[in-house]
């Protein structure tokens, strides 16, 4: 019985390569060379910033090999979009120096293995966390990290192993088998997969991106064990480059590294705000494979974390065991409408709830300034790697715990009897009043759980490690602890973000 998966359509994209004669740019007189580069850098710089078009994305590659010097790429919501800008760059002065090596041609999809209440206009049934994952395939900016690798792949026609003879729940397992592995590189690989069935040579176009190189020699050799690409894959050539703004197209044909002031890690010049990290890596049929953006939010090292709980265990502190009991969490902030921000955890959380590894999600309110957490805990640091894919997608994000600067502790799961909460929202402020006295303090946040306002957690960031110490080590914070037997439901648990 035949049973393709139904697919959805969203924006077209072209991979447009480009080798630089070399001889004719060294031959050309100056003026030339000048007006090639200004023009250049024009068309870069409006594409990029989609002027050329009412929707879309834009980026420019310095390519490694011999298969090409230059990758520009672009995403649009129409065919005929994407022709203008190729044509539009043969017409330049620049365009005149090179001559297309190959280019591809695909259009960005999502499948039926992603959610069937979707593809039945389910309103009900599709929550918002899906429908902005949906959206952010069909959709996609072009992630900033540093380095991008391009190749085609089909799956395989014919023959013993026909990938289009298998039922649609072996397909399904597969895939699915493909996506829990490809989460593994949450934080560090995204991608961009398009269909191109009937566009051109292959069936899909597959772009990675990440900030080491390695991670995409990793994912594409760890995922081939996969029997979903031993069996059923072909692969294409595949293109490796480096991504550059526009600005740095004199340096680049100059034969200088680009970009000129690398300041470690992704290309920061990107137009059209935060990208759409949290793609897993699924190759073809593709499915609701969720990989994270965002790292765990435990930043310290596990040796650091046991020389500071020792420290604590010194001050007859409790710090629980690594990354908070034996579950770890990620927390992002976010200055969004609260409603609208809970709304879509909401969604999100329906969505975790399906995994057995899925401990709790919630938002949380800052007791004294408008700004939200969202804390999503999990029993194992690939599924909280997983889930800040999707939770940096959620609405007015701002940071992430971990990122800031010096030394953040965050006690969680300070659950407060009911008749205490009164209390102990007091305590917190005069403790509030102190720490801002404190040298090294910079801030601490009392955040409280929107749907159980028993339910809080205290984020605080120091100068240093030995700053915080030294509250751990005051009367003040001696004192509050022996209070807190009396007035808290259970012993609470720490996280280091170190």
């Amino acid at each position: 019985m035949r049973e393709p998966p139904q697919t959805d359509e969203g924006w077209y994209a072209l991979h447009d390569f480009r080798r630089i004669d070399w001889a004719a740019w060294r031959d050309a007189p100056e003026r030339e060379r000048d007006r090639a580069i200004e023009e250049g850098i024009e068309y870069l710089e409006r594409h990029e910033a989609v002027d050329d078009a009412e929707d879309g994305a834009s980026a420019v590659f310095a390519m490694v090999g011999h298969k090409a010097d230059l990758l520009i790429v672009h995403l649009r919501p129409t065919l005929d979009a994407l022709s203008t800008a190729e044509r539009r760059f043969d017409r330049t002065a620049l365009g005149a120096v090179t001559e297309q090596s190959t280019s591809y041609v695909s259009v960005t999809e999502v499948s039926g293995y992603v959610s069937d209440a979707y593809f039945a206009d389910d309103e009900e049934e599709t929550d918002e966390g899906l429908k902005r994952y949906i959206e952010g395939k069909l959709e996609p900016d072009i992630p900033d990290d540093g380095y991008a690798c391009f190749y085609p792949m089909s799956r395989t026609l014919g023959g013993e192993d026909s990938w289009y003879d298998l039922p649609y729940e072996r397909r399904q397992e597969m895939m699915e088998e493909h996506g829990q592995h490809g989460r593994e590189f949450g934080g560090r690989v995204k991608q961009i997969v398009c269909s191109s069935v009937g566009l051109d040579d292959w069936e899909w176009g597959v772009t990675l991106f990440a900030d080491e190189p390695t991670d995409l020699k990793d994912i594409v050799y760890e995922l081939r064990y996969d029997e979903a690409s031993a069996r059923y894959s072909e692969f294409g050539p595949f293109y490796v480059g480096r991504r550059f703004p526009p600005n740095d197209l004199p340096a680049f044909l100059a034969g200088e590294s680009v970009p000129a002031d690398e300041g470690g890690g992704g290309y920061e010049g990107h137009a059209h705000g935060d990208e759409h990290a949290h793609e897993g890596h699924a190759h073809g049929d593709d499915e609701h494979a969720h990989d994270g953006d965002d790292e765990h939010a435990h930043d310290g090292d596990d040796a650091d974390d046991d020389d500071i709980r020792g420290e604590l265990a010194d001050l007859n502190i409790y710090a629980g065991q690594p990354h908070g009991e034996d579950v770890y969490a990620t927390v992002l902030y976010s200055e969004a409408d609260a409603d609208e921000l809970f709304d879509e955890v909401d969604g999100l959380r329906s969505n975790f709830d399906h995994y057995d590894t899925h401990v709790k999600t919630a938002v949380y309110d800052a007791l004294e300034r408008n700004r939200r957490a969202v804390v999503s805990i999990w029993d194992t640091a690939s599924a909280a790697d997983t889930a800040a894919g999707f939770l940096a997608e959620l609405p007015g994000i701002v940071s992430r715990a971990g990122e800031e600067s010096g030394f953040g502790t965050m006690g969680m799961f300070y659950t407060v009897k009911p008749e205490h909460r009164e209390a102990f929202v007091e305590k917190f402020e005069t403790v509030g009043g102190l720490l801002g006295e404190m040298e090294g303090h910079g801030e601490t946040d009392l955040m409280i759980n929107r749907e159980d306002e028993n339910d809080m957690f205290i984020a605080s960031q120091w100068r240093s490690k030995e700053d915080a110490m030294g509250f751990f080590r005051s009367d003040e914070f001696s004192e509050t602890v022996s209070w807190g037997r009396d007035v808290l439901a259970d012993r609470p648990r720490h996280v280091f973000l170190a």
